[in-house]
């Protein structure tokens, strides 16, 4: 994959003045603590990532903060009004819109794109598209646990004694013999739910998903308690078998109001006639460790994202094995977004006798995203210790969808990604589309765009043809 050439380099990135002045101005309203912390955080952020922008260009995280503190702003810009007057309000929402989508600008052209990716659009519409992709990354990078300290030197020593173990014991050439087979759960608790009007099953089983205890950091994996248990919401018809379509979630997801905003399951319930059902990950949702669903799947202890890809693969075969147990020969197909493309695409690598999977925007290369965004100096202690990319990416093998073949019939296969994601670098769900010898369906969009996009929708409904899904007739009732 070749880059497409670039704006020329500049010194200075002038666009990182208007930030600066808007920061300014938002640090000249602050009058006592109110205004310190409705006016004076955002007007903070944005001149420290103005003046980045000037001074430093090219940092993908300046965008990031920029689009953050613009969307801080937003939410705070009535209680300034309340604070100041209209004149000012007027003012601060002009430079909150104005530094958003410098945010975008900026992202939009300065960013590398392969030439096998369309050209995204280049609107003021696309712009804040990418803010708002800006913003969301600009909050995971700021909340995230960089590993530091004793952390750090632990982390890297044990990546070198992970390293080690896994080619001894040849999971690296056979990353299948990594993961035990499952057998179907015995003890599962559904309970009635109700989340936005929607009537659903909350549904469980203990995950019984057990680490090699000659694994570093398998102990400490084992003794997250609230990670035991597998949790899904599921919507299903009375009567006959009908086909079931799985919903995998994305990072931070996990909580009904969430992805039942992403997935629309009521629809896909009752207008198309499809039984649904949509896992908890591991350490998200019901299931997290920390304040925040999703905390240490990717941030704190990098090396914890093994062992949670691997708990993943084992708690949704377990569910398809549950579906299996129930109904004779269901029907099954899987439709994934984002960290739910990628465990769409390791799921398709272990199951056979699945009717389709649909991987949106799908992450594929975790030690690509998570280098481009680590700060320097610890990129730089980590691969001095001998935790480089390459290492990392290599631990990571027996959990990676493109270690194995995928099990999917070629024409059930579809990768859906925006032309403009900020979020996942557009280089990743070429990665898959490539591995399952298929075309990428791009959106003109980002990542956060993608509830509002037709492609993945029509994606979904060209699967269900091929499927023949939309030929049953019961779907029709």
């Amino acid at each position: 994959m070749n880059p497409r050439p670039l704006l020329l380099p500049r010194q200075w990135e002038w666009w990182g003045l208007l930030p600066t002045l808007v920061g300014l101005y938002a640090l000249s309203l602050v009058d006592g603590i109110l205004g310190a912390l409705f006016a004076g955080v955002p007007g903070l952020l944005w001149v420290a990532s103005g003046l980045a922008m000037l001074l430093l260009p090219g940092d993908p995280r300046v965008t990031a903060y920029m689009a953050l503190a613009s969307t801080v702003a937003a939410l705070t810009a009535l209680p300034v009004w309340m604070l100041t007057g209209f004149s000012e309000f007027v003012l601060f929402v002009a430079g909150l819109v104005a530094s958003f989508m410098v945010a975008g600008r900026i992202s939009l052209t300065k960013r590398l794109t392969p030439t096998e990716v369309p050209e995204p659009d280049d609107d003021l519409r696309m712009q804040a598209k990418v803010g708002f992709d800006e913003a969301i990354l600009g909050y995971f990078l700021i909340s995230a646990r960089v590993p530091s300290g004793d952390m750090a030197s632990r982390m890297c020593d044990q990546s070198l004694q992970l390293a080690e173990i896994m080619q001894q014991r040849g999971w690296l050439d056979r990353p299948e013999t990594f993961h035990a087979t499952p057998a179907a759960p015995q003890d599962v608790r559904a309970e009635p739910a109700r989340s936005q009007g929607i009537d659903f099953e909350q549904v469980s089983f203990d995950s019984e998903h057990v680490v090699d205890l000659a694994l570093p950091g398998a102990t400490e994996w084992g003794a997250h308690y609230a990670n035991r248990r597998a949790a899904a919401w599921m919507l299903r018809h009375p009567g006959p078998s009908r086909p079931w379509l799985i919903c995998i979630h994305g990072y931070r997801m996990g909580m009904p109001w969430l992805d039942f905003r992403l997935f629309r399951p009521d629809a896909l319930h009752r207008r198309l006639g499809l039984n649904v059902l949509m896992p908890v990950l591991p350490l998200h949702g019901q299931r997290r460790i920390g304040r925040r669903s999703g905390d240490h799947y990717l941030d704190g202890d990098l090396l914890d994202l093994l062992f949670a890809q691997s708990q993943a693969l084992w708690d949704l075969r377990r569910w398809l094995a549950w579906l299996r147990e129930n109904e004779d020969r269901p029907q099954i197909g899987l439709y994934g977004v984002s960290l739910g493309g990628y465990n769409t695409g390791l799921l398709t690598g272990y199951e056979s006798g699945i009717d389709f999977g649909v991987a949106n925007i799908p992450v594929m290369d975790f030690a690509a995203t998570l280098w481009g965004v680590i700060p320097p100096p610890h990129r730089r202690y980590f691969e001095a210790r001998g935790l480089t990319e390459a290492r990392y990416r290599e631990v990571l093998k027996p959990v990676s969808p493109l270690s194995r073949p995928t099990l999917l019939p070629r024409d059930r296969r579809f990768v859906v990604a925006a032309t403009a994601d900020r979020v996942v670098p557009v280089a990743q769900p070429l990665l898959l589309a490539q591995h399952w010898e298929t075309e990428c369906r791009w959106y003109q969009g980002s990542h956060m765009s993608i509830g509002y996009e037709r492609a993945p929708g029509l994606a979904l409904e060209e699967a269900l043809r091929v499927a023949n899904w939309d030929r049953d007739p019961q779907l029709l009732a």
